[in-house]
């Protein structure tokens, strides 16, 4: 039996148990995955200062995020197909998440739809992440499909508009279902696990999009639709569009630039995500680690300010946090674990990272995550 230790054991355990092109879509990135690459190491060039003979009792990894109570500076961040890397992924994900009292944020282009999660988790509130398309009466109802499910926050993401080229999904002809070519059917034969799953759930497709859009009824309308409706000409009189409609909890997502997070305060938003979707999309750009402490200079004392992108420990989480950010997103890390175990995978990743959090916020020499600061950290090795 592997003994499971951290999160690197649970993506090699996903990779062998998760079809190809599923695998590859959640851990790759666009052109030369530079950003992607990244967003991971830069967090091991921060080092933190060890100190000793400090109280180590009573520790607390509590916080807020958006006003939420959360036990831990932790989301999980809207990821798309997340439904394929295991059956009913987006369910389990969210019971996962309920369980341990941290946010769950579901993606517009998941394959469990918004009232799926609703149900499968008792009405529990969670967050939903929106892409605005070109159809702006479809992008209405998802918003109201979204109150109507008791959402407390609407994460919008503003950094696709266009789709950066990812090499491994158009070699592996990415899509959802998988198409039954030879090569798919083969590894697919070497994957039982995840084939069974699929053959017990009736939810193999982008479960918010189809029923839902007038002539969208199966995959191949689908992806005729979707390449068609990413909208190029969003802009900030659509974020104020939105805000209006949604009316609640509004986190903007895919700030990396200081001039785009000034605008990003003037338009209203409860809190921005420093993000580079997790490098895949301008490949090339600087990572999230090292875009964020120029935002939080800029305008963290006006608006609260999260961070996605590279988080695989706790500790990255202890840095983010010591650099400005409120809370941290994990994408891919609970994707490992969901592919890996399915839900009890999620936890797993959830309790690891906790676990990894909570000791080294003791070893560098305090016993509560909100005081924690840039002090925790070495100078010289960290962003500023």
């Amino acid at each position: 039996m592997t003994v499971i230790t951290n999160v690197e054991d649970l993506r090699v355990i996903a990779k062998k148990r998760v079809p190809r092109m599923f695998y590859d879509y959640a851990d790759s990135g666009s052109w030369t995955e530079s950003t992607y690459r990244a967003n991971e190491s830069d967090f091991q060039k921060i080092k933190l200062r060890q100190r000793i003979l400090v109280n180590m009792e009573n520790r607390s990894t509590r916080t807020t995020m958006i006003g939420q109570p959360v036990a831990m500076p932790v989301a999980i961040a809207p990821t798309g197909l997340t439904g394929m890397q295991h059956a009913d992924g987006e369910i389990l994900a969210a019971r996962a998440a309920k369980e341990f009292g941290i946010p769950f944020t579901l993606s517009t282009m998941s394959i469990c739809s918004i009232e799926d999660v609703s149900k499968g988790t008792g009405g529990h509130p969670f967050w939903f992440q929106l892409y605005v398309m070109k159809d702006r009466d479809f992008i209405k109802r998802l918003i109201d499909r979204a109150k109507a499910a008791n959402c407390s926050a609407l994460v919008l993401t503003l950094d696709l508009q266009i789709l950066g080229q990812r090499h491994k999904d158009l070699k592996n002809g990415l899509s959802a279902p998988p198409k039954m070519t030879l090569a798919n059917l083969i590894d697919i034969a070497t994957k039982p696990r995840w084939a069974l799953g699929m053959l017990g759930t009736p939810r193999r497709q982008f479960g918010n999009i189809v029923g839902h859009v007038k002539g969208v009824t199966d995959m191949s309308k689908l992806s005729e639709w979707t390449s068609s409706q990413f909208d190029p000409a969003l802009n900030w009189g659509d974020v104020e569009w939105i805000k209006k409609r949604w009316g609640g909890k509004l986190i903007l997502k895919g700030i990396q630039d200081v001039e785009d997070a000034r605008m990003a305060l003037n338009s209203g938003a409860d809190a921005i995500i420093v993000s580079n979707h997790g490098g895949r999309q301008l490949d090339g750009a600087e990572s999230s680690i090292q875009s964020l402490p120029a935002v939080v200079d800029a305008v963290g004392k006006q608006i609260e300010i999260h961070m996605d992108g590279g988080v695989r420990s706790g500790q990255d989480v202890l840095k983010a946090r010591a650099l400005g950010a409120q809370g941290c997103y994990i994408g891919r890390a609970f994707l490992y674990g969901l592919g890996a175990m399915g839900g009890p995978g999620v936890s797993k990743v959830l309790e690891i990272l906790h676990k990894e959090l909570d000791l080294t916020m003791a070893f560098c020499g305090r016993t509560d995550v909100e005081t924690v600061d840039k002090s925790i950290l070495l100078p010289g090795t960290y962003p500023t």
